[in-house]
């Protein structure tokens, strides 16, 4: 009788799965995807739709199920899933490069985010890190295109790799590996629905003093 008359006392689960997911979260769940696609644990396929069910989520407890069968990179026990006190997210904020009808660029003697959201709605989005500074390993940009295109350009002694699906548009990385293992890694995930992402090296242009800068900003 007395439970006909709290018939929501269930609810009172206030658990991190039902905080909000916020960008971080998100991303650092991709980064496991990634992972797992790379190391062949994922189908590409099955990539895909995890990366689609990863950004249409809303809370923690969305993204949980989508990582629970992978090892979270590094091990050490923590969970994947953020919201359950995850502290280390070594690659801080993202930075967000936003085009709707207009265009947005970025290029010049910068200082990289670990996380880069470019997004581009009829519109163009120009993301150049040859002069760039890196001050992690792991770059990942995350670009979308709806009837416009992301362009990102890159050193050539950088590895680019990339994860990405084209609907009626083009999805187009042109995969590169760094000769030196310590060179920074830049990762483009992306979706372009009659539109275009597109990522390549620049030629003629490198780092300088690879090795020199990566030893002083990874220390």
């Amino acid at each position: 009788m007395d439970l006909e008359k709290h018939p929501q006392q269930p609810v009172a689960s206030a658990e991190p799965a039902g905080i909000r997911a916020s960008d971080a979260d998100r991303d650092r769940i991709a980064d496991i995807l990634r992972e797992a696609l790379a190391e062949g644990r994922l189908t590409a396929e099955e990539h895909s739709e995890r990366i689609d069910a990863v950004y249409r989520a809303k809370t923690v407890g969305e993204l949980e199920p989508l990582v629970r069968d992978l090892p979270v990179p590094g091990g050490s026990g923590r969970s994947a899933v953020p919201g359950t006190h995850d502290q280390e997210n070594p690659a801080g904020p993202a930075e967000n490069l936003v085009a709707v009808f207009s265009s947005s660029t970025r290029r010049g003697r910068w200082r990289v985010s670990g996380r880069t959201n470019a997004f581009s709605v009829f519109g163009s989005v120009e993301i150049d890190l040859t002069e760039a500074l890196f001050g992690q390993r792991l770059t990942v940009i995350n670009a979308t295109s709806i009837f416009g295109s992301v362009d990102i350009r890159v050193p050539e002694n950088v590895s680019l790799r990339g994860n990405g699906t084209g609907v009626l548009g083009s999805f187009e990385v042109a995969t590169l590996e760094s000769e030196d293992p310590e060179a920074p890694v830049v990762v483009v995930n992306g979706y372009a629905v009659l539109g275009s992402v597109e990522a390549r090296p620049k030629r003629g242009k490198f780092i300088a003093d690879l090795q020199k800068r990566m030893r002083k900003y990874l220390g």
